[in-house]
């Protein structure tokens, strides 16, 4: 693809662009790119990133404007999710290629581009693993040079807990060099600036494309300011109370915030919530982008330690709360951006009002029983609402501060 014997050959000398995504795994599988394009020979100058404005997508037709003004011959999507959609960029291109691990069908594509995607082959890569793997025999150096890079995206979507064995690439080298404090307080700072109200990804890519190592990234005082931001305004609303659906399965928080805080409560709060019927945490942002309502789920312990049941779909289950609405038009009016990213963490951007339509199918707050409606027998159970009684005491007891 871009090594020295390939059609498409780094010393070509062509203009490149880069358009990774905002976080962790995506900035890494981008630094990755970039460094193993110098390796092999193309000059720095020649190579542009494309970062993305708050709340955009790679098909917005702003950001798609901005891509094309680069004018470059080989464009690299980089961990952006993926979708059925005209080319990448306007102009007339040799080659856009899409390194992605999200859920995806086989035409939900960019029309003319290749793509590499690990949706459907568990254990899933990350973007970062995937672009590692594709760059690492292209040059001797690229896995002296970048496999910290691959560590940092990889453990920005997985965990710090991975075990790194097979299929995955063995790491020995990479944690005896560089250790996994230093690695994993790396990604929490590369993350920080997305997350902040002013949606700094900038800060986070000069830092990392600079960077020869993770301790480099540990003193950077945009990004340490970055994190103190994030951290006190998830303190802030960590605590809010959440309401049930009626059939117990989905816990709602809504919290208010211009700062991208959502992702992180609903990972804290999946960790701590707990019952018999509970399958998805879903944390709801009304602060994050005017007439939005940006919202992030993920899979609580409790379900996934559950034997004996299927595994939960976020995905799935999103749609499913769609397909119970007496309003056709409901999913159309969601938009693109509903339901996207992972089985197991999932989410969307929706406007408020099909938000609040969402909230009504699932009867938030009501708690939903039966009682026989007596007579002759033939007579139809009827619904009883009640007050909402499974609540945070019913969850803790007296742990007033579960969630931090």
């Amino acid at each position: 693809m871009i090594g020295p014997d390939t059609p498409h050959s780094a010393a070509a000398g062509k203009k490149t662009l880069i358009v990774p995504d905002k976080d962790a795994d995506g900035l890494s599988s981008g630094a990755i790119l970039q460094k193993t394009l110098i390796l092999l020979g193309l000059d720095p100058s020649l190579i542009a990133a494309h970062l993305l404005h708050k709340g955009a997508n790679i098909h917005d037709p702003a950001e798609r404007e901005a891509m094309s003004s680069h004018n470059a011959s080989y464009i690299f999507v980089l961990d952006q999710g993926s979708r059925n959609s005209p080319p990448v960029v306007t102009h007339p291109h040799a080659a856009a290629l899409v390194i992605d691990h999200h859920h995806a069908l086989d035409d939900d594509f960019p029309e003319g581009s290749a793509h590499v995607t690990a949706c459907n082959s568990p254990p899933v890569a990350t973007s970062a693993l995937l672009t590692y793997l594709i760059c690492l025999p292209l040059h001797k150096d690229v896995g002296e040079t970048t496999s910290w890079l691959c560590v940092m995206g990889t453990h920005g979507d997985l965990g710090n807990t991975l075990k790194w064995e097979p299929p995955f690439p063995d790491m020995k080298a990479a944690f005896k060099r560089y250790t996994k404090k230093a690695l994993n307080d790396a990604v929490s700072l590369i993350n920080a600036p997305r997350r902040t109200a002013s949606f700094s990804v900038p800060k986070a890519w000069a830092a990392l494309t600079a960077a020869g190592e993770p301790a480099e990234i540990l003193k950077n005082r945009d990004l340490l300011a970055a994190r103190a931001e994030v951290n006190a305004e998830v303190e802030r609303c960590t605590h809010t109370a959440p309401k049930f659906s009626a059939d117990g399965k989905i816990a709602v928080f809504r919290i208010s915030s211009a700062a991208q805080i959502h992702p992180v409560i609903a990972t804290r709060w999946a960790g701590h919530l707990q019952s018999a019927k509970l399958e998805v945490i879903l944390v709801a942002n009304e602060g994050y982008l005017p007439d939005l309502v940006n919202f992030s789920c993920r899979i609580p312990r409790s379900a996934r330690a559950r034997t004996g049941g299927d595994k939960v779909n976020i995905i799935e289950t999103l749609r499913a709360i769609v397909d119970q609405s007496p309003d056709p038009t409901l999913r159309e009016r969601l938009g693109e951006s509903f339901a996207r990213g992972h089985k197991e963490a999932s989410g969307g951007i929706v406007p408020k009002q099909e938000f609040e339509e969402l909230m009504s199918i699932l009867e938030v707050g009501k708690k939903t029983s039966t009682k026989d409606g007596g007579g002759d027998g033939g007579s139809p159970k009827k619904k009883v609402i009640a007050k909402q009684s499974n609540t945070l005491t019913n969850y803790f007891g007296k742990k007033k501060e579960a969630a931090t």
